[in-house]
């Protein structure tokens, strides 16, 4: 049995201009292990990021042929035929060496692996990063998109971030802010 890879210092945190500049520059999402429950966060996260704009393929055996919140439903990363901006792992950290091994097969390859909460995989970041492809793990862009958009603070959670400026409310009712991610 291989030892386990040492774990990679730098992803103990990411400074918030690497974060920002991924939710900024990344467009096409494949989501790994999305669910159509709409009580599983990965269905929660899947929601978000499409009403945030992010074009999200949503990747589940399960779930292929059928469509999810409008979204096609894919069986494997492979079977998707077209570029992948980032591939979002919403699986186990053992199972996320096999998804990036699937994602570094891609042609072109996507720019991001990111390893949702709880998911950390160092020979997984290994592989990706030897390749030049950016590595964020134990993270959820849902979060941390909120949390740089200012949306956690409106909400009366503390995410770091002061304005004195009001933001303006969407056309729905409610409040969505943004991290001026160019569509």
């Amino acid at each position: 049995m291989n030892a386990p890879a040492p774990a990679l210092a730098h992803h103990d945190g990411y400074p918030d201009a690497l974060v920002r500049r991924i939710l900024r520059e990344v467009k096409t999402i494949g989501l790994v292990g999305a669910s159509d429950n709409p009580a599983r966060p990965s269905y929660i996260v899947v929601k978000y990021l499409l009403d945030r704009g992010y074009d999200v393929v949503p990747i589940n055996p399960k779930l292929a042929g059928r469509t999810l919140l409008g979204a096609a439903c894919h069986r494997s990363l492979a079977e998707v035929g077209r570029p992948l901006d980032m591939v979002e792992i919403f699986r186990n950290s053992t199972d996320a060496l096999g998804v990036t091994q699937e994602a570094l097969r891609l042609d072109p390859l996507p720019k991001v692996i990111w390893m949702q909460l709880s998911v950390r995989n160092d020979e997984a970041a290994a592989l990706a990063e030897a390749k030049g492809v950016t590595v964020i793990m134990n993270r959820c862009p849902k979060i941390e998109y909120g949390r740089l958009s200012g949306e956690i603070g409106w909400q009366g959670i503390n995410s770091r971030i002061l304005s004195a400026k009001k933001p303006a409310l969407a056309g729905r009712g409610f409040q969505k802010l943004t991290i001026d991610r160019k569509l």
